[in-house]
């Protein structure tokens, strides 16, 4: 083989590999983005548990309340 085709083929090589790697790079930003997106609409609907979500969570602070009396040894 002579020196300009081994040349050549060593550079389209590399420039295969660098346009893959541009494209990998870019498909990994627009796939941080939409994580980030998906993120930020899942942080701005929390805002109040639903109602039985907090009717619940009272329920169980009233179990451990009452737990933590008993362990205390304290007469409800």
């Amino acid at each position: 083989m002579e020196p300009l085709s081994i040349a050549l083929i060593g550079a389209s090589v590399f420039l295969a590999i660098g346009l893959a790697c541009i494209a990998g790079l870019k498909g990994w930003q627009s796939w941080l983005d939409y994580k980030r997106l998906e993120l930020a609409s899942q942080t701005g609907d929390h805002g109040l548990p639903p109602a039985s979500g907090r009717i619940e969570l009272a329920d169980l602070k009233e179990r451990v309340r009452k737990l933590e009396a008993i362990a205390a040894g304290i007469d409800l």
